[in-house]
Order: C-alpha cells, then sequence, then structure tokens
C-alpha cells in the first residue's frame, strides 16, 4: 500500500461567492518533490493557506500521514509537520541569523522552558538555549551560513535570505516541507544552486516537499510530478 504524506480530498475555500479553490484532490508520496503550477491568481498560495492554517477550508479536508488537520490552528498544524516559506521572504530582519533559525527550534517539546524557569534563569533555561543554539549552528552549516550566523538577517543578499528561511522551516522538525516560489527573483545561477539545495534536503532531511513555481526549468529539473492549477481547480496532473 503506497504512503501518502500529504492527502487532500475535495479542498476549497469560497470568499463570498468566490470560489477561489474547488475540489483541489492531491496525493504525495513520501520523498517526493511535487510541482504545483498555473497562472498568477490560478490559487496556489491559497492552498498552501488552507494547508497551514491560514485560511480554514469552506469545503473538503486534508491530512498528514493520515491524519486530518482541517480545523487546527497554524502552530497546531505546525506541530504536527507542515512548515512552509513564503514567495515574499519573512524573515525576522533584526534579528541575527542564529535566532532566526532559533525561532523554528522553540516550537519543538525537547527545547521547551517553563515560565518560571524563563523568568528566574535556571540552570536548564541556560542549557536549553545553549542546546538550541548549537542544533541552529549545525542547519546554518548545511546551509553554508555557519560564518556568518551573527550577523543580522536583513544583511544578507538575497539568495543566503532564501536558504535562512528554508532553515528555519526545517528547524520545526516538519514532515512537508511547502515552497512558495523560492526562485522569485533568483538570477540561473542561484536557480541552479537552490535546485541543488532543495534536492539535498530531501535526500538529507528524508523530507516530502510541495513547491510553488513558475520557472519552468526549475520545475522540469527536479519535480517528480506536477498538478496544474488555474481559476481554483486543477486542470491535470
Amino acid at each position: 500500500m503506497e504512503e501518502f504524506v500529504l492527502e487532500t480530498n475535495n479542498l476549497g475555500i469560497s470568499f463570498g461567492g468566490l470560489k477561489a479553490a474547488q475540489n483541489v484532490n492531491l496525493k504525495i508520496k513520501k520523498n517526493e518533490i511535487y510541482g504545483l503550477i498555473g497562472p498568477n491568481g490560478a490559487g496556489k498560495t491559497t492552498i498552501f493557506n488552507l494547508l497551514t492554517g491560514v485560511y480554514q477550508p469552506t469545503e473538503g479536508t486534508f491530512c498528514l500521514c493520515g491524519e486530518e488537520l482541517k480545523g487546527l490552528p497554524q502552530d497546531k498544524i505546525n506541530h504536527k509537520g507542515i512548515a512552509r516559506t513564503f514567495q515574499n521572504i519573512r524573515l525576522f530582519n533584526n534579528m541575527s541569523d542564529v535566532r532566526n533559525v532559533m525561532v523554528g527550534l522553540a516550537n519543538q517539546p525537547e527545547y521547551k522552558c517553563n515560565l518560571f524557569e524563563s523568568i528566574f534563569r535556571l540552570p536548564r533555561h541556560f542549557k536549553v538555549e545553549k542546546e538550541m543554539r548549537a542544533r541552529a549552528k549545525e542547519l546554518l552549516r548545511i546551509f553554508d551560513l555557519e560564518d556568518e550566523r551573527n550577523n543580522l538577517a536583513c544583511n544578507l543578499p538575497y539568495g543566503k535570505q532564501r536558504k535562512l528561511e528554508i532553515a528555519r522551516a526545517l528547524a520545526t522538525n516538519p514532515k512537508l516541507l511547502l515552497l512558495d516560489e523560492p526562485a522569485a527573483g533568483m538570477n540561473p545561477s542561484e536557480t541552479q544552486e537552490l535546485m541543488d539545495t532543495i534536492r539535498f534536503v530531501r535526500d538529507e532531511f528524508d523530507m516530502t516537499i510541495l513547491l510553488i513555481e513558475h520557472d519552468m526549468s526549475l520545475v522540469s529539473g527536479i519535480c517528480e510530478k506536477l498538478s496544474v492549477l488555474n481559476f481554483g481547480q486543477l486542470l491535470c496532473e
């Protein structure tokens, strides 16, 4: 029996009389790199917003590894195992690179401190922070960002900001990584490097990846399966 990390069943949302997405059925296998393509306004980012709890579906359901997640808030969905990046990079610009990644780690149970331990700076607080920083440095090293770990995120060049955003998403320990136009604004050299990074993430982290992209050289170069979306409906797979 095939193992699907993500399954959507007639997933959709309406805003008043406007059906932004309807009858979206996806089945994505474990370790697959899956592409969602279509023109601007087709509803691609709307699907991502449904899968991450930004919007609540008005019809249909979706499951992660067989568990239905419809109705859960964003933080719970992330905790269950779905992480994303954004078309417009959303880093904490005035925080260091390492602190950006530590924010992602804060959702993991092994790095939790209670309020009492944090307020009074008890030994566990410092132990957990040290462990978080060490793990964040490991993730930055994977993306060749360790030497810049103490620099502000806003001072990174564009391509490295994309890498930092992916590193922060991976810090939440997801089962499914959603990439929203990761190559937007990149030159051909940066796009090729990004393709290598996505393959590396899939293999190194045993990851399943769903991406939205307009750059067809990237899509055709790394995606094993594609779905085409238009006017909120899937045209073909």
